[in-house]
Protein backbone atom coordinates (compact mmCIF):
# COMPACT_ATOMS: atom_id res chain seq x y z
CA UNK A 1 0.00 0.00 0.00
CA UNK A 2 1.34 3.12 -0.84
CA UNK A 3 2.57 5.72 1.75
CA UNK A 4 1.75 9.50 1.67
CA UNK A 5 4.76 10.08 0.24
CA UNK A 6 4.15 8.56 -2.64
CA UNK A 7 4.14 10.14 -5.54
CA UNK A 8 0.32 8.77 -6.76
CA UNK A 9 -1.43 9.64 -3.40
CA UNK A 10 0.31 13.31 -3.42
CA UNK A 11 -0.93 14.13 -6.99
CA UNK A 12 -4.45 12.98 -6.24
CA UNK A 13 -4.35 15.71 -3.44
CA UNK A 14 -3.00 18.38 -5.27
CA UNK A 15 -4.85 17.87 -8.21
CA UNK A 16 -8.23 18.18 -5.70
CA UNK A 17 -7.10 21.27 -4.31
CA UNK A 18 -6.43 22.90 -7.78
CA UNK A 19 -9.68 22.19 -8.92
CA UNK A 20 -11.12 23.96 -5.50
CA UNK A 21 -8.80 26.57 -5.98
CA UNK A 22 -9.85 27.48 -9.49
CA UNK A 23 -13.60 27.43 -8.97
CA UNK A 24 -12.85 29.59 -5.89
CA UNK A 25 -11.34 31.85 -8.90
CA UNK A 26 -13.60 31.70 -11.00
CA UNK A 27 -16.44 32.93 -8.69
CA UNK A 28 -13.90 35.58 -7.30
CA UNK A 29 -13.72 36.68 -10.67
CA UNK A 30 -18.07 36.56 -11.29
CA UNK A 31 -17.98 38.61 -8.17
CA UNK A 32 -15.74 41.36 -9.06
CA UNK A 33 -17.51 41.48 -12.60
CA UNK A 34 -21.20 41.74 -11.45
CA UNK A 35 -19.98 44.63 -9.24
CA UNK A 36 -17.89 46.27 -11.65
CA UNK A 37 -21.12 46.55 -14.02
CA UNK A 38 -23.37 47.42 -11.30
CA UNK A 39 -20.11 50.34 -10.48
CA UNK A 40 -20.85 51.74 -14.55
CA UNK A 41 -24.75 51.62 -13.67
CA UNK A 42 -24.16 53.85 -10.98
CA UNK A 43 -21.40 56.04 -12.41
CA UNK A 44 -24.07 56.84 -14.99
CA UNK A 45 -26.25 59.34 -12.97
CA UNK A 46 -24.00 59.72 -10.13
CA UNK A 47 -21.17 61.71 -10.04
CA UNK A 48 -18.09 59.65 -9.31
CA UNK A 49 -16.68 60.67 -5.79
CA UNK A 50 -14.81 58.90 -3.16
CA UNK A 51 -16.35 58.90 -0.08
CA UNK A 52 -13.70 61.42 1.03
CA UNK A 53 -14.87 63.92 -1.71
CA UNK A 54 -11.36 63.35 -3.61
CA UNK A 55 -11.97 62.40 -6.99
CA UNK A 56 -12.17 59.04 -8.17
CA UNK A 57 -9.20 57.27 -9.89
CA UNK A 58 -8.48 58.71 -14.07
CA UNK A 59 -9.57 55.33 -15.39
CA UNK A 60 -12.82 54.91 -13.75
CA UNK A 61 -13.52 58.98 -14.63
CA UNK A 62 -12.67 57.87 -18.26
CA UNK A 63 -15.48 55.04 -17.98
CA UNK A 64 -18.07 56.98 -16.45
CA UNK A 65 -17.91 59.94 -19.26
CA UNK A 66 -17.94 57.69 -21.73
CA UNK A 67 -20.74 55.83 -20.44
CA UNK A 68 -22.39 59.28 -19.91
CA UNK A 69 -21.85 60.31 -23.43
CA UNK A 70 -23.43 57.20 -24.71
CA UNK A 71 -26.68 57.54 -22.60
CA UNK A 72 -26.97 61.27 -23.88
CA UNK A 73 -26.61 60.43 -27.44
CA UNK A 74 -28.86 58.26 -27.07
CA UNK A 75 -31.37 60.51 -25.76
CA UNK A 76 -30.46 63.55 -28.07
CA UNK A 77 -31.72 60.96 -30.79
CA UNK A 78 -34.53 59.89 -29.28
CA UNK A 79 -35.26 63.17 -28.62
CA UNK A 80 -34.59 64.32 -32.34
CA UNK A 81 -37.30 61.62 -33.60
CA UNK A 82 -39.88 62.68 -31.23
CA UNK A 83 -40.05 65.97 -32.33
CA UNK A 84 -39.82 65.13 -36.15
CA UNK A 85 -42.73 62.55 -35.76
CA UNK A 86 -44.16 65.50 -34.01
CA UNK A 87 -43.92 67.93 -36.78
CA UNK A 88 -44.83 65.40 -39.20
CA UNK A 89 -48.09 65.05 -37.23
CA UNK A 90 -48.85 68.58 -37.58
CA UNK A 91 -48.24 68.58 -41.18
CA UNK A 92 -50.07 65.88 -41.89
CA UNK A 93 -53.15 67.41 -39.66
CA UNK A 94 -52.48 70.87 -41.81
CA UNK A 95 -52.55 68.94 -44.94
CA UNK A 96 -56.22 67.44 -43.77
CA UNK A 97 -57.68 70.50 -42.75
CA UNK A 98 -56.85 72.19 -45.98
CA UNK A 99 -58.75 69.49 -47.93
CA UNK A 100 -62.18 68.43 -45.20
CA UNK A 101 -64.59 71.55 -45.01
CA UNK A 102 -64.64 71.51 -41.00
CA UNK A 103 -63.73 74.39 -37.95
CA UNK A 104 -60.10 74.12 -38.22
CA UNK A 105 -59.68 74.61 -42.17
CA UNK A 106 -62.09 77.90 -42.28
CA UNK A 107 -60.69 79.25 -38.63
CA UNK A 108 -59.24 83.22 -39.53
CA UNK A 109 -59.42 82.19 -42.84
CA UNK A 110 -61.53 84.70 -44.09
CA UNK A 111 -60.41 84.65 -48.04
CA UNK A 112 -62.26 81.14 -47.90
CA UNK A 113 -65.52 82.33 -45.70
CA UNK A 114 -65.64 84.80 -48.46
CA UNK A 115 -65.16 82.21 -51.74
CA UNK A 116 -67.32 79.34 -49.90
CA UNK A 117 -70.17 81.20 -48.38
CA UNK A 118 -70.35 84.85 -49.74
CA UNK A 119 -70.36 86.02 -46.07
CA UNK A 120 -68.13 89.05 -45.54
CA UNK A 121 -65.79 86.63 -42.85
CA UNK A 122 -65.59 84.19 -40.49
CA UNK A 123 -67.10 85.82 -37.66
CA UNK A 124 -70.11 86.48 -39.26
CA UNK A 125 -70.18 82.97 -40.45
CA UNK A 126 -69.68 81.68 -36.67
CA UNK A 127 -72.40 84.40 -35.47
CA UNK A 128 -74.81 83.03 -38.21
CA UNK A 129 -73.88 79.81 -37.12
CA UNK A 130 -74.63 80.16 -33.22
CA UNK A 131 -78.10 81.44 -34.54
CA UNK A 132 -78.88 78.69 -36.17
CA UNK A 133 -77.88 75.66 -33.53
CA UNK A 134 -80.85 76.12 -31.41
CA UNK A 135 -83.34 75.14 -34.57
CA UNK A 136 -81.09 72.68 -36.35
CA UNK A 137 -83.00 69.74 -35.14
CA UNK A 138 -82.20 67.22 -37.33
CA UNK A 139 -78.18 65.89 -36.43
CA UNK A 140 -76.17 64.13 -39.01
CA UNK A 141 -73.74 61.45 -37.53
CA UNK A 142 -71.50 61.67 -40.55
CA UNK A 143 -71.39 65.89 -40.65
CA UNK A 144 -71.27 68.61 -37.90
CA UNK A 145 -73.46 71.35 -37.74
CA UNK A 146 -70.48 73.92 -38.87
CA UNK A 147 -70.51 70.78 -41.86
CA UNK A 148 -73.93 71.35 -42.52
CA UNK A 149 -74.07 74.97 -42.63
CA UNK A 150 -71.13 75.14 -45.01
CA UNK A 151 -72.58 72.91 -47.64
CA UNK A 152 -75.93 74.52 -47.80
CA UNK A 153 -73.88 78.37 -48.24
CA UNK A 154 -71.57 76.32 -50.98
CA UNK A 155 -74.77 74.83 -52.85
CA UNK A 156 -76.12 78.33 -53.27
CA UNK A 157 -73.11 80.23 -53.15
CA UNK A 158 -71.63 78.22 -55.65
CA UNK A 159 -74.26 75.80 -57.77
CA UNK A 160 -72.29 73.22 -56.58
CA UNK A 161 -74.29 69.84 -57.54
CA UNK A 162 -75.33 67.17 -54.85
CA UNK A 163 -73.32 64.69 -56.17
CA UNK A 164 -70.12 67.19 -56.00
CA UNK A 165 -70.88 68.24 -52.57
CA UNK A 166 -70.93 64.60 -51.69
CA UNK A 167 -67.65 63.33 -52.74
CA UNK A 168 -66.35 67.02 -50.60
CA UNK A 169 -67.65 65.94 -47.67
CA UNK A 170 -67.66 61.93 -48.06
CA UNK A 171 -71.43 61.26 -47.70
CA UNK A 172 -73.91 59.75 -49.89
CA UNK A 173 -76.04 62.26 -52.07
CA UNK A 174 -79.39 61.51 -50.11
CA UNK A 175 -77.76 62.99 -47.11
CA UNK A 176 -76.50 66.06 -48.90
CA UNK A 177 -79.93 66.81 -50.86
CA UNK A 178 -81.70 65.83 -47.25
CA UNK A 179 -79.23 68.35 -44.69
CA UNK A 180 -79.86 70.99 -47.60
CA UNK A 181 -83.31 71.10 -47.39
CA UNK A 182 -83.40 71.01 -43.48
CA UNK A 183 -81.50 74.02 -43.77
CA UNK A 184 -83.06 75.91 -46.37
CA UNK A 185 -86.23 75.88 -43.98
CA UNK A 186 -83.97 76.77 -41.11
CA UNK A 187 -82.50 79.83 -42.67
CA UNK A 188 -85.74 80.71 -44.15
CA UNK A 189 -87.70 80.59 -40.59
CA UNK A 190 -85.20 82.63 -38.62
CA UNK A 191 -82.88 85.55 -40.66
CA UNK A 192 -85.05 86.16 -43.58
CA UNK A 193 -86.64 88.11 -40.28
CA UNK A 194 -83.67 90.39 -40.86
CA UNK A 195 -85.30 91.70 -44.32
CA UNK A 196 -87.99 93.99 -42.60
CA UNK A 197 -89.58 97.91 -43.50
CA UNK A 198 -88.22 99.89 -41.62
CA UNK A 199 -89.63 102.99 -40.11
CA UNK A 200 -89.98 106.76 -41.45
CA UNK A 201 -87.50 107.69 -38.60
CA UNK A 202 -84.59 104.91 -39.46
CA UNK A 203 -84.84 105.79 -43.17
CA UNK A 204 -84.46 109.83 -42.04
CA UNK A 205 -81.69 108.63 -40.34
CA UNK A 206 -80.03 106.68 -42.92
CA UNK A 207 -80.85 108.21 -46.14
CA UNK A 208 -77.73 109.22 -48.07
CA UNK A 209 -77.01 112.65 -49.26
CA UNK A 210 -77.23 111.86 -53.18
CA UNK A 211 -81.36 110.69 -52.18
CA UNK A 212 -82.12 114.29 -49.88
CA UNK A 213 -80.86 116.38 -52.37
CA UNK A 214 -82.59 114.91 -55.27
CA UNK A 215 -86.27 114.23 -53.20
CA UNK A 216 -85.73 115.44 -49.33
CA UNK A 217 -85.92 112.56 -47.26
CA UNK A 218 -89.00 111.20 -48.48
CA UNK A 219 -87.93 107.91 -50.87
CA UNK A 220 -89.28 105.30 -48.78
CA UNK A 221 -88.11 102.17 -51.23
CA UNK A 222 -86.95 101.97 -54.48
CA UNK A 223 -88.94 98.93 -56.70
CA UNK A 224 -87.59 96.50 -59.56
CA UNK A 225 -88.35 92.87 -60.47
CA UNK A 226 -86.18 89.94 -61.46
CA UNK A 227 -86.62 86.61 -62.97
CA UNK A 228 -84.98 83.27 -62.69
CA UNK A 229 -84.79 80.58 -65.13
CA UNK A 230 -86.32 77.16 -64.49
CA UNK A 231 -85.93 73.92 -66.35
CA UNK A 232 -88.78 73.39 -68.77
CA UNK A 233 -91.98 71.56 -67.75
CA UNK A 234 -91.85 67.68 -69.41
CA UNK A 235 -95.64 68.30 -68.95
CA UNK A 236 -98.25 70.61 -70.74
CA UNK A 237 -100.00 71.48 -67.68
CA UNK A 238 -96.95 72.95 -66.08
CA UNK A 239 -96.63 74.63 -69.03
CA UNK A 240 -98.55 77.39 -67.68
CA UNK A 241 -95.75 79.21 -66.37
CA UNK A 242 -94.20 82.05 -69.02
CA UNK A 243 -91.79 81.88 -71.51
CA UNK A 244 -89.53 84.35 -71.63
CA UNK A 245 -86.62 84.44 -74.23
CA UNK A 246 -87.37 80.30 -74.57
CA UNK A 247 -87.04 79.77 -71.03
CA UNK A 248 -89.31 79.16 -68.32
CA UNK A 249 -89.00 82.01 -65.44
CA UNK A 250 -90.79 82.72 -61.75
CA UNK A 251 -90.46 86.24 -60.97
CA UNK A 252 -89.91 88.48 -58.26
CA UNK A 253 -90.29 91.66 -56.81
CA UNK A 254 -87.80 93.03 -54.48
CA UNK A 255 -87.53 96.79 -52.84
CA UNK A 256 -84.45 97.84 -51.21
CA UNK A 257 -83.91 101.35 -48.47
CA UNK A 258 -82.51 104.52 -50.23
CA UNK A 259 -78.89 102.84 -48.29
CA UNK A 260 -78.82 99.45 -50.36
CA UNK A 261 -80.62 97.36 -47.78
CA UNK A 262 -83.25 95.20 -48.83
CA UNK A 263 -86.64 95.56 -47.31
CA UNK A 264 -88.90 93.75 -49.23
CA UNK A 265 -88.61 90.46 -51.40
CA UNK A 266 -92.23 88.65 -52.63
CA UNK A 267 -93.29 85.14 -53.05
CA UNK A 268 -92.39 84.05 -56.60
CA UNK A 269 -94.83 84.77 -59.54
CA UNK A 270 -95.08 83.21 -63.41
CA UNK A 271 -92.76 85.49 -65.64
CA UNK A 272 -95.48 86.34 -67.85
CA UNK A 273 -97.27 88.26 -65.27
CA UNK A 274 -96.86 92.34 -65.32
CA UNK A 275 -94.65 93.96 -63.37
CA UNK A 276 -97.63 96.20 -61.83
CA UNK A 277 -99.53 93.09 -61.14
CA UNK A 278 -96.85 91.87 -58.89
CA UNK A 279 -97.14 95.28 -57.26
CA UNK A 280 -100.57 95.46 -56.54
CA UNK A 281 -101.11 91.88 -55.39
CA UNK A 282 -97.72 90.84 -53.01
CA UNK A 283 -98.54 93.31 -49.91
CA UNK A 284 -96.04 95.94 -50.40
CA UNK A 285 -98.24 98.78 -50.77
CA UNK A 286 -99.97 98.41 -47.43
CA UNK A 287 -96.50 99.14 -46.14
CA UNK A 288 -96.02 102.82 -47.60
CA UNK A 289 -96.87 105.73 -45.73
CA UNK A 290 -98.73 109.39 -46.67
CA UNK A 291 -96.29 111.54 -48.67
CA UNK A 292 -93.76 108.52 -49.15
CA UNK A 293 -92.00 108.40 -52.39
CA UNK A 294 -91.59 105.28 -54.70
CA UNK A 295 -88.90 105.27 -57.17
CA UNK A 296 -89.41 102.50 -60.76
CA UNK A 297 -89.18 101.77 -64.06
CA UNK A 298 -91.41 102.67 -66.87
CA UNK A 299 -92.81 98.82 -66.62
CA UNK A 300 -94.23 99.28 -63.44
CA UNK A 301 -97.42 101.73 -64.02
CA UNK A 302 -98.53 101.86 -60.46
CA UNK A 303 -99.08 105.97 -60.11
CA UNK A 304 -102.77 104.72 -59.15
CA UNK A 305 -102.35 102.17 -56.57
CA UNK A 306 -99.65 103.88 -55.33
CA UNK A 307 -101.54 107.71 -54.64
CA UNK A 308 -104.24 105.52 -53.22
CA UNK A 309 -101.82 104.96 -50.20
CA UNK A 310 -101.28 108.67 -50.11
CA UNK A 311 -97.90 108.24 -51.65
CA UNK A 312 -96.22 109.35 -54.84
CA UNK A 313 -94.13 107.05 -57.40
CA UNK A 314 -91.61 108.84 -59.34
CA UNK A 315 -90.56 107.00 -62.75
CA UNK A 316 -88.67 108.08 -65.59
CA UNK A 317 -90.48 110.21 -67.76
CA UNK A 318 -90.98 109.35 -71.78
CA UNK A 319 -91.77 111.56 -75.22
CA UNK A 320 -95.97 110.13 -74.95
CA UNK A 321 -96.22 111.11 -78.85
CA UNK A 322 -93.69 114.06 -78.77
CA UNK A 323 -90.14 114.02 -80.14
CA UNK A 324 -88.83 115.27 -77.30
CA UNK A 325 -89.08 115.80 -73.43
CA UNK A 326 -88.85 119.18 -71.78
CA UNK A 327 -85.91 120.09 -69.64
CA UNK A 328 -87.78 119.56 -66.57
CA UNK A 329 -88.74 116.28 -67.67
CA UNK A 330 -85.05 115.34 -68.65
CA UNK A 331 -83.81 116.50 -65.49
CA UNK A 332 -85.93 114.55 -63.71
CA UNK A 333 -85.55 111.59 -65.63
CA UNK A 334 -81.47 111.70 -65.07
CA UNK A 335 -81.81 112.17 -61.33
CA UNK A 336 -84.55 108.72 -61.03
CA UNK A 337 -82.30 107.01 -63.29
CA UNK A 338 -79.14 107.55 -61.71
CA UNK A 339 -80.23 106.44 -58.26
CA UNK A 340 -82.74 103.32 -59.13
CA UNK A 341 -79.77 102.24 -60.70
CA UNK A 342 -78.94 100.87 -56.57
CA UNK A 343 -81.60 98.30 -56.60
CA UNK A 344 -79.99 96.99 -59.68
CA UNK A 345 -76.67 97.09 -58.34
CA UNK A 346 -78.22 95.16 -55.57
CA UNK A 347 -79.92 92.45 -57.92
CA UNK A 348 -76.48 92.27 -59.43
CA UNK A 349 -74.68 91.21 -56.47
CA UNK A 350 -77.45 89.32 -55.10
CA UNK A 351 -76.91 86.75 -58.36
CA UNK A 352 -73.08 87.27 -58.50
CA UNK A 353 -73.09 85.96 -54.63
CA UNK A 354 -75.23 83.52 -54.87
CA UNK A 355 -74.96 82.04 -58.60
CA UNK A 356 -77.76 79.32 -57.51
CA UNK A 357 -80.32 81.97 -58.36
CA UNK A 358 -77.98 82.43 -61.92
CA UNK A 359 -78.84 79.16 -63.10
CA UNK A 360 -81.81 77.32 -64.04
CA UNK A 361 -83.01 75.85 -61.28
CA UNK A 362 -84.97 72.36 -61.15
CA UNK A 363 -88.96 72.54 -61.76
CA UNK A 364 -89.64 70.13 -58.50
CA UNK A 365 -88.38 73.35 -55.82
CA UNK A 366 -90.46 75.97 -58.07
CA UNK A 367 -94.05 73.73 -57.31
CA UNK A 368 -95.66 74.65 -54.01
CA UNK A 369 -95.56 71.61 -51.22
CA UNK A 370 -98.46 70.62 -49.55
CA UNK A 371 -99.24 72.48 -45.76
CA UNK A 372 -96.75 75.48 -46.91
CA UNK A 373 -97.42 79.23 -48.16
CA UNK A 374 -93.98 79.41 -49.70
CA UNK A 375 -92.16 77.08 -51.83
CA UNK A 376 -88.65 75.71 -51.65
CA UNK A 377 -87.57 78.36 -54.27
CA UNK A 378 -89.07 80.99 -52.46
CA UNK A 379 -87.17 80.18 -49.59
CA UNK A 380 -83.93 80.17 -50.87
CA UNK A 381 -84.61 84.00 -52.27
CA UNK A 382 -85.43 85.18 -49.39
CA UNK A 383 -82.22 83.36 -47.97
CA UNK A 384 -79.83 84.55 -50.53
CA UNK A 385 -81.21 88.18 -49.89
CA UNK A 386 -81.36 88.03 -46.57
CA UNK A 387 -77.44 86.51 -46.82
CA UNK A 388 -76.70 89.43 -49.15
CA UNK A 389 -77.98 92.16 -46.39
CA UNK A 390 -75.14 90.92 -43.98
CA UNK A 391 -72.42 92.07 -46.06
CA UNK A 392 -71.71 96.13 -46.89
CA UNK A 393 -73.91 97.92 -48.29
CA UNK A 394 -73.87 98.71 -52.38
CA UNK A 395 -74.90 102.54 -51.95
CA UNK A 396 -72.29 104.94 -50.49
CA UNK A 397 -73.77 107.24 -47.59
Amino acid sequence: MPTPANGMYTNKTVTETSCHERQEERKRRRTESIASMDEKALVIDLPVETPGGASAPAGLEDEADQGLVTECDFCQRRRDEINWLREENMALKLELGQTKMDERSLKDDDVRVKYYTGLPDAEVFMALLATLLPFMTQSSRMLSPFQMLMLTLMRLRLNLPIQHLAYIFSVDRTTISRIFNHMIGVLDSTITKLIHWPTRDALHTTMPHQFVVAFGDRVAVILDCFEIFIEKPSNITAQAFSLHKHYTTMKYLIGITPNGNISFISKGWEGRVSDKHVTENCGILEKLLPRDVVLAVLGFDIEESVGLMCAEVKIPAFTRGHFQLEARDVENTRKIAHLRTHVERVIGTVRNKYTFLSAKVPISIVLPREGEEKTFLDKIVSVCCTLTTMSRSVVQS
